[in-house]
């Protein structure tokens, strides 16, 4: 029996509008000149420049986009070769413990995950006087060790799909393990590793529950003082922050898709 294309058609196009009308609705209340965030009442940009000098929603921003990029570069940096290890490096001695390790972070609740890493900082500040406080770089290495279980579970599907034999080639020929990694296996798993940066980056600027336990006095990211700002009433100037977010993550998409097609394509010419 054929599928209703029509039923198909149908259900996709409301899944669509779940998704998206909530996210077109912000973008378009940003431009409201209304301090009620749910009323309009006519066309304005004074919220998006009312955003500049908010210095709290800045300095937030700010800090939470350098955590991001911070974050995302790591957690590829590491999840990447642990990923190779968990593909690659078949059954060793404490193989069961690494894998465990490195899903712990997906299953353990993530206030459970801040309270042990909020635990650890203040014994370690204690018995060795480092950190002194809490603030960005105790952030980050929380995020860290959130992200990078999604990185290394993302390279490590991908390798397990990649073709050994392309990679016994480069080694029939003369290169070296690590040669062969950075010649061979790295181009062609780009893609993945674009995907884990990606979202290590969304995951960091989101984060609410790590980032509360980890902050401290002058560290507050933005999803904490928008979660602040919203038990007192919606503010307007969020709205335009959100959209210009939007804007920024919607660029990075484009462009980041429209080069992992183009490395697709090239690759399939190369083995045509």
């Amino acid at each position: 029996m054929k599928p209703n294309r029509t039923l198909q058609s149908l259900s996709l196009g409301i899944g669509f509008l779940f998704l998206y009308i909530p996210i077109l609705s912000l973008v378009v209340y940003s431009f409201n000149a209304s301090e009620l965030v749910t009323v309009w009442s006519g066309f304005s940009l004074k919220w998006y420049a009312a955003m500049w000098h908010d210095a709290e929603l800045i300095n937030a921003a700010w800090l939470s986009l350098k955590i991001g990029l911070m974050t995302a570069f790591a957690s590829v940096f590491i999840g990447t070769w642990a990923g190779f290890v968990l593909a690659r490096m078949g059954r060793f001695r404490g193989v069961t413990l690494f894998n465990g390790l490195i899903s712990a972070p997906l299953v353990i609740p993530e206030v459970i995950q801040g309270i042990s890493l909020l635990l650890l900082f203040v014994e370690m500040g204690k018995l060795l006087g480092w950190p002194s406080q809490r603030g960005m770089f105790t952030i980050w290495i929380g995020h860290v060790m959130l992200c990078v279980s999604y990185v290394a579970i993302i390279v490590q599907s991908r390798l397990r799909d990649l073709d050994p034999a392309l990679e016994e080639a480069g080694l029939d020929l003369g290169a070296t393990p690590l040669r062969v990694f950075f010649s061979i296996t790295l181009p062609i798993i780009s893609q993945a590793l674009v995907s884990g940066w990606l979202l290590s980056f969304t995951l960091s600027v989101d984060d609410v529950v790590t980032s509360a336990f980890l902050s401290g006095p002058g560290s507050t990211t933005l999803p904490l003082v928008v979660f602040s700002r919203v038990r007192l009433g919606l503010n307007p100037e969020m709205n335009a922050l959100a959209t210009l977010f939007i804007t920024v993550v919607t660029i990075g998409v484009v462009v980041a898709n429209h080069f992992m097609q183009a490395a697709e394509r090239r690759r399939v010419a190369l083995a045509v």
